[in-house]
């Protein structure tokens, strides 16, 4: 319930409102004129009974909400910078305009590489800022949804920079034999490469895999922890299969992790060294671990398989990030075609 007390000092008269409702923290305003004290009231308590009131905003900071969203968050390093920029302000001044100036700021911004031909520092591109600006909407979001700090989110307001459409640098036939061969030596690296090519995975997915995802019957790997939070299974196919199968009849008793760490302690095991030694060994210049993915994509593109299959095969949510390989299914879209023609009979 509301209550109104009027209020007569030297300055004039001024009337402060107390609104009170259970399961809500007390609100407060004072107004000048008794009519707006009433309609404030009304209408505050008609948003706390009606789940419309977002009081908590002025009553938290951007930190107190980083802290209940650090343990779901998925960007942890990003998440440190915006509680940097924004970690004392109260989550009501945190405006889209705000946001956007501080969006300028990482645009305008460089990062830690430098050119290979000038030595300066890089400039961020516009996909860089645009990860800094999912984790804040991330964050925010979660103020919204599950603690109702926040009435809306200020990041639906933002218009995000633009992005290149990508690099695709996919093996070439020859390439492709070339690389084998080189990394067939290397037990380990052969089997990442293959897994890589056969499936699309990420670098990590792979080098984090464990015998527990792999489903030998049903030639299934299941990834459950992916980059977008999504669930995917990945076939197991081909040498792919073999070679695992091989691999799991050996295997550490007490580590299931089928690229187990040379190290202890480690997190992860390396093959940095070994892919490199493989590279320049065949000559092939300008390709990076994640072509492999690239390459597995491209190669479906190439053999008639949809965007909308490639995309789940590769873990996408939309189909703009594939949309990349499109030109490489031209040949399918023609034949298609001329399968439609023939089905009218004008071919």
């Amino acid at each position: 319930m509301a209550t109104i007390e009027k209020r007569t000092t030297a300055d004039g008269t001024s009337y402060r409102v107390k609104v009170r409702l259970q399961g809500f923290a007390p609100e407060t305003a004072t107004f000048e004129r008794l009519t707006d004290a009433k309609a404030w009231a009304a209408k505050t308590e008609a948003d706390m009974k009606a789940g419309r009131h977002f009081g908590e905003a002025k009553r938290h900071t951007f930190g107190d909400l980083a802290d209940e969203y650090a343990p779901h968050a998925k960007d942890a390093k990003r998440l440190a910078y915006w509680r940097e920029v924004f970690g004392p302000d109260r989550l009501d001044n945190i405006s889209p305009a705000r946001v956007a100036k501080e969006r300028d700021k990482l645009l305008a911004g460089t990062t830690n590489k430098k050119d290979a031909t000038t030595g300066e520092l890089l400039k961020r591109t516009g996909a860089t800022v645009n990860r800094y600006l999912a984790a804040l909407s991330s964050c925010l979001a979660y103020g919204v949804k599950e603690l109702q700090w926040l009435e809306r989110n200020p990041m639906e307001r933002i218009r995000r920079p633009a992005e290149n459409k990508g690099r695709v640098r996919f093996l070439s036939d020859d390439e492709r034999v070339r690389l084998l061969d080189a990394c067939r030596h290397h037990p380990d690296l052969y089997l990442a490469v293959v897994l890589s090519l056969t499936t699309g995975a990420r670098q990590g997915e792979i080098m984090g895999l464990r015998f527990a995802q792999i489903d030998f019957s049903r030639q299934v790997i299941t990834l459950h922890d992916t980059k977008n939070g999504d669930r995917r299974a990945l076939p197991l196919v081909g040498e792919a299969f073999n070679l695992l199968q091989e691999r799991s009849k050996v295997r550490q008793l007490k580590d299931d992790r089928v690229f187990p760490p040379v190290k202890e302690k480690a997190a992860q095991r390396s093959l940095r060294q070994a892919w490199e030694q493989a590279l320049e060994a065949t000559h092939i210049e300008n390709f990076h671990w994640h072509d492999l993915r690239h390459t597995a994509a491209s190669y479906l593109a190439m053999s008639g398989v949809s965007l909308v299959e490639i995309a789940k095969v590769l873990g996408h949510r939309t189909l703009a990030m594939v949309a990349r390989y499109s030109h490489l299914s031209d040949g399918h879209i023609v034949a298609t075609g001329q399968k439609l023609a023939e089905r009218l009979g004008v071919q």
